[in-house]
Formats: C-alpha cells, structure tokens, sequence
C-alpha cells in the first residue's frame, strides 16, 4: 500500500512510521506539502495516488492557541479538511488524529465520553480540532477519526519532562483533579495499523489507552517504576495556577474516552499502566 503520512516529524508519526514500515511511506512536513494551501493539497495527492493519508499535522500548544490566530485554525480545521478533499478525489482513505478537547471536560466521573457523546469545546485549540473533524465528514465518507488524550511518545513528553525534574527536585506538586487515560504514542499507531489490516468500519473511534488516572497518579508511577525519589504532592488547577503564576487555556477535568467501540471492532487497547512500563524500557528508563 501507499500511505501518505503529514506532520511526519512528530511525536505519533514517528510511531505511525515504524508501525507501517513495511508499506510504501511518502512522509512529509510542512516544507514538503502545506496542508493550509488547498490547491496545493490537492494537486500533490492527485499525483501521487495514495490509498491512504494518515494527517499527523496538528497545533498542539493548547495555551497558546488562545492567542495565536488564524493560523491555528487554518492548520487544525482547514488542513484536515483540503487532506480529505483530495483523498476522495483518488478514492484514498483518510486517516485523521483528533483530541478530548472537543468535549467540555464537565462529564460526571464515573462516566467516559462516547463517539457520539455531545461536544462543547471551550477552548480555541478544541474549537478548531472539532472544526476539523466536520470539515473531514464534510469532504469525504471515507474516514477515520481517532479521538485521542495524553499522548507521549519519542518527543518531549510528559514523562520525560517529570522525570528529568524529579532528578533535579526533592519535591513537585502535580494536578490531581483532571482526570483521563495517558496514551503511548507506539499503542495509537498500532491502533491505525489495524483499523488499516482490519479494515473496520469507518467513522470516529476514541483511542487512548484503557484505564483512567490523574496527572498526579500518573507521575507517582512513572517514579515508582524508575527507582526515582522524588515526593509528589497533588493540588488542584487552581491551586497549580496560583503557584506557578501562569494563565492556562482551560483544562478538562474529565478526559476519560470510552473505548467501547473500538473493542466492539475487534481493537483491543493496552491498560496504561502496561504501556508506560513499555515506554519505560524503550527509553531505557526500567
């Protein structure tokens, strides 16, 4: 198969990458193919004739989305939608990564947002992924939209951010009341190869990895599992705010996303917890 992937230099297109290894990869960046340019789009997908484009192209700096401009828009709802136009053009399958931003966060903690759930995003970085995935099931009927949260992988993460100030530090405080599923970028790119070898229904699937923690919960184990010492005192946003004395876009308190449908296609996803042991020793970190 041929599979165009964009944003080929990120964190999950690296995972994607090696996951898909054994097909044709036309990866690409913004130097290669601006996907804000319509025309452009279009032309390069018409030469090349993929049967699949896997978007990894995204504005991912929620905070400062809220001040950035057009430009967070023209990538993260225009982009996706010129990418879908130009898939049906060649009868491609259009592969697109979205977020739990698209939700409010408010839901009620002993549930986890379904596919069909309603969506209310209240930041600009959510407003314009939302955007995105209409302007995707406006262009074209073959799609995949994976709805996904706390993602980290072979990048700056979040992991690799606590643990190098849990080596500097005898002590952090870390959020404790926003609550979701950390994501291994290496199991959501697993879960797009299958969808591709499954070919299971198209449509919009939430794809973290099962289970639901805290930041706080999270950073406890990624310390545990490393031998790291280090205490870590939970604290609200708020109270996280006050202290380091920063403005936030808003934060979901309730990330969490039912894999429910996914398992009903027969995608099975990895507890958390397992993924980050895995992580671990791929950094050689465990």
């Amino acid at each position: 198969m041929k599979i165009l992937i964009t944003g080929a230099n990120g964190m999950l297109a690296k995972s994607v990458r090696e996951r898909l290894k054994d097909n044709e990869l036309i990866c690409t960046d913004v130097a290669e193919l601006d996907i804000t340019n319509r025309e452009g789009v279009l032309e390069y997908v018409k030469d090349l004739k993929p049967d699949y484009i896997i978007n990894c192209a995204a504005y991912t700096a929620v905070d400062k989305a809220e001040e950035a401009g057009d430009i967070v828009e023209y990538i993260n709802a225009d982009g996706p939608g010129n990418l879908a136009r130009a898939a049906k053009e060649v009868d491609a399958v259009f592969i697109h990564i979205s977020t739990d931003y698209v939700f409010p966060g408010d839901l009620s903690l002993d549930k986890a947002y379904k596919e069909d759930d309603q969506t209310g995003p209240v930041t600009v970085y959510g407003k314009t992924k939302l955007k995105g995935e209409e302007q995707v099931k406006r262009e074209t009927d073959k799609y995949y939209i994976f709805r996904t949260a706390w993602l980290y992988g072979d990048g700056n993460n979040f992991v690799r951010t606590m643990l190098k100030l849990g080596a500097d530090r005898d002590e952090l405080s870390v959020v404790a009341d926003q609550h979701g599923s950390p994501t291994f970028a290496d199991d959501l790119a697993n879960i797009i190869g299958e969808a591709i070898e499954k070919k299971i229904p198209y449509g919009i699937y939430h794809s973290t990895n099962e289970g639901f923690t805290t930041w706080y919960d999270f950073t406890k184990a990624i310390f545990e599992y490393t031998g790291t010492i280090c205490k870590v005192n939970p604290v609200t946003t708020e109270e996280y705010i006050d202290m380091m004395k920063i403005t936030q876009a808003k934060r979901p308190f309730n990330s969490q996303l039912s894999k429910e449908k996914l398992l009903s296609v027969g995608i099975k996803v990895p507890d958390w917890e397992d993924a980050l042991k895995r992580y671990l020793v791929k950094e050689g970190k465990m």
